[in-house]
């Protein structure tokens, strides 16, 4: 395998471990976070950390992805001395949006909370209270968008290490201070639930600092390292800062377009799924409830799978820009090959596995309900939708195709916008998720002809193996719907949480020992990340002697 594409698999696993061991801890901690605060206290978390996430990625302007891109770039060609005026004008630019975000999203808080609340009813949560929450979460603002800088210098350089360690104590520290607080106010000191709620989204503020103190450490780490590189480079480019900022931002607009693309659909549910189910005769407090299954609870587990996808995105833009600015097409091809095969390999049976066990997941890390089981079932093929939409945006951006990434998000956004509440009205709270799933399939297959138009791509080879993963991954859901079965005379899932997490992790095991045997009886394991793995090499070669 060449450097280049061991560079890409070592910073994908690393990125990968991190970003996994992020969604878990972010899962894990929910089932605690519910059990406190409630289903209603769970959608006023939400409706508030909606609201910062679209304004991080505004405040952020998507310029870490794109410093790390433009550090790429120049690196290269060997100039280090522009990789790092970038570095420290944008430190100033990040803070500047980073406060001027945090400003604006204080004074919005008012006109939005009754836009996202949907109104109506004495039951559930208030236009004060969301209020307020909007405003607690609105401090990370302020520390985010630099940490995020940091982050993409680091990548540029291709060292996954930063963002991975800084981005697994971040949600460590989160957690911690979410969890602590949420206890004391409601166990200890008996307070409000919206007090412990606005306390918990201000954990983002808590764990942005612990992150940005170790991307500190970590940048006077290399510093020496650093500055050797700068007195080997090349004379810098010749650019005014006018000139640099105007590429950074060139290639800024479609990264924060296209990272909007999962926050944009959930806030198209914010602005409408309450609305319509009231409408529907649906009660606030039901409502409320199941918003906070659609856009809190579900995507929780359903986002670990694609936590895969973002780490390949992050690796892919540096490599692939590399690939492409050097004019070597087949390595591109080969990269582009790679890591779609990859992406099918280990999140579609992480999906249909979760789709499959839907019912005793639900059940066994929230609560025994029918709904959420249901909403779960529907809700987890749509992640590998979410994984091809950012790996196939991450290659456009890679090519300097951005804007076809950024029309295929706002074809896949006016599907969903169009959509979606007609088929609340006609699927109940699953059309949220099927209007979900007809925008991103809009929009990767555009995606798709995109890259096989511009990288001279062709998908013969990664459809034939698609579709022998995907006659595993049947396979693997007939195992444990068969397992399933024979539990039943045994126990039940629906008997209680108990019995819901025996049926879940035999289930869980089972799946997995099916789809892997598969996978390595044929030798897919070995063909795409054996190498990776030396004992499977090892283990096969001993078979066959």
């Amino acid at each position: 395998m060449s450097d280049s594409n061991s560079k890409l698999l070592r910073g994908t696993f690393v990125l990968t471990l991190a970003t996994y061991t992020s969604r878990i801890l972010g899962m894990i901690y929910v089932f605690p976070f519910v059990y406190l605060v409630g289903k209603i206290g769970s959608a006023l978390y939400s409706y508030g950390y909606a609201q910062y996430t679209i304004f991080l990625f505004i405040s952020t302007a998507g310029i870490p992805a794109a410093v790390s891109k433009f550090v790429s770039k120049y690196n290269s060609l060997g100039d280090y001395h522009t990789g790092m005026r970038m570095y420290r004008s944008g430190l100033i630019v990040m803070g500047l949006t980073g406060l001027l975000g945090f400003t604006i999203l204080n004074l919005l808080a008012p006109i939005i909370a009754p836009i996202v609340l949907g109104g109506g009813g004495e039951a559930g949560n208030t236009v004060e209270d969301v209020t307020y929450v909007i405003r607690m979460v609105s401090f990370a603002l302020l520390v985010v968008p630099i940490m995020s800088i940091q982050r993409g210098f680091f990548q540029g350089h291709q060292s996954m290490g930063p963002t991975a360690v800084s981005q697994v104590v971040e949600q460590v520290v989160r957690i911690l201070f979410v969890l602590a607080a949420t206890f004391i106010v409601m166990n200890v000191i008996n307070g409000e639930r919206v007090f412990a709620v606005g306390l918990a989204t201000f954990g983002a503020f808590i764990g942005a600092l612990g992150g940005l103190v170790i991307l500190l450490w970590y940048w006077f780490k290399r510093k020496p390292y650093l500055n050797e590189m700068l007195a080997k480079s090349r004379p810098q480019t010749e650019m005014t800062t006018t000139e640099m900022f105007k590429e950074l931002f060139s290639y800024a607009g479609p990264f924060v377009l296209v990272g909007l693309a999962i926050p944009l659909y959930q806030y198209v549910d914010q602005l409408t799924f309450n609305r319509t189910m009231m409408e529907n005769g649906i009660g606030k407090d039901v409502s409320e409830g199941l918003f906070s299954y659609v856009t809190f609870m579900v995507p929780k587990l359903v986002m670990i799978p694609v936590s895969l996808a973002t780490a390949f995105s992050l690796t892919l833009v540096p490599t692939i820009t590399n690939s492409f600015t050097s004019g070597d097409f087949k390595l591109l091809r080969s990269q582009i090959d790679k890591t779609f095969q990859i992406c099918v390999l280990l999140v579609l049976p992480a999906v249909v596995g979760l789709s499959a066990l839907a019912y005793p997941a639900f059940n066994a890390l929230f609560e025994m309900s029918e709904a959420g089981g249901r909403i779960l079932r529907w809700y987890a093929p749509v992640a590998i939708l979410f994984s091809f939409y950012s790996i196939s945006a991450a290659i456009l951006q890679g090519i300097n195709k951005q804007k076809f990434a950024v029309v295929s998000l706002f074809m896949g956004l006016i599907l969903k916008m169009s959509f979606n509440s007609l088929f609340i009205t006609w699927f109940g709270e699953i059309g949220s998720v099927l209007a979900t799933a007809l925008g991103y399939t809009v929009a990767i297959a555009y995606c798709f002809w995109m890259i096989s138009r511009h990288a001279g791509y062709s998908y013969s080879l990664f459809a034939r193996r698609s579709l022998l993963m995907a006659i595993f991954a049947t396979v693997m859901a007939l195992a444990i719907f068969l397992i399933e079965w024979l539990l039943s005379f045994i126990v039940g899932y629906e008997n209680g949480r108990v019995q819901s997490v025996f049926v879940l992790l035999v289930g869980v095991a089972f799946g997995a020992v099916t789809y892997l045997f598969l996978a390595y009886r044929s030798r897919l394991l070995e063909v795409l990340i054996g190498n990776r793995f030396g004992f499977l090499s090892r283990n096969r070669q001993k078979a066959e002697q």
